[in-house]
């Protein structure tokens, strides 16, 4: 297999569940072909007590028992139709939500959320779920004076900047 064998362990910073699985599956195969279990590790790249583990399970249970769990981590408290109800929730705005200003805090989500579901989150799992859940990035509004007169900028660009810039 190579020297690629121990990089499919990661992808973006996680697991690749789906590519320890499948070497798990070849482990099998080579068991099936009777093949040693130091042949396994060797040409895996997995340590002897890994080998010996798969091939323990393999004997009890098949391929099955290779399967892996496909998961890893702790479920989510929500799911799928909650996420859902929560994206059209918070895309009315904090105002609908009984919030004085336009603008989405981390605190403000996670009261809604709390609302809607009954689950309670903190800021750094209210930021995971918008997210990876929801896809959703970090946005930063315009800071404007509410004074700000755009036609007093546009006259004073047009006469002053020229005659202070000579």
């Amino acid at each position: 297999m190579g020297s690629d064998a121990r990089k499919v362990k990661r992808r973006g910073g996680r697991r690749d569940l789906r590519a320890l699985r499948d070497r798990r599956m070849q482990a099998a195969e080579m068991f099936a072909a009777g093949r040693r279990q130091v042949d396994v590790a060797v040409e895996l790249e997995v340590s002897q007590q890994t080998a010996s583990r798969w091939h323990r399970q393999w004997i009890e249970g098949g391929n099955e028992a290779l399967e892996g769990a496909g998961r890893a981590g702790r479920r989510s408290r929500l799911d799928d139709a909650q996420i859902a109800v929560i994206r059209e929730e918070l895309l009315k705005g904090p105002q609908a939500h009984g919030f004085a200003t336009g603008v989405w805090t981390l605190g403000r989500v996670a009261i809604v959320i709390e609302r809607l579901t009954g689950v309670t989150y903190g800021p750094t799992q209210t930021w995971t779920i918008l997210r990876t859940r929801l896809g959703w990035s970090r946005q930063r509004p315009a800071r404007r004076a509410v004074e700000r007169d755009e036609d007093a900028i546009v006259a004073w660009r047009e006469n002053e900047w020229p005659r202070i810039k000579k």
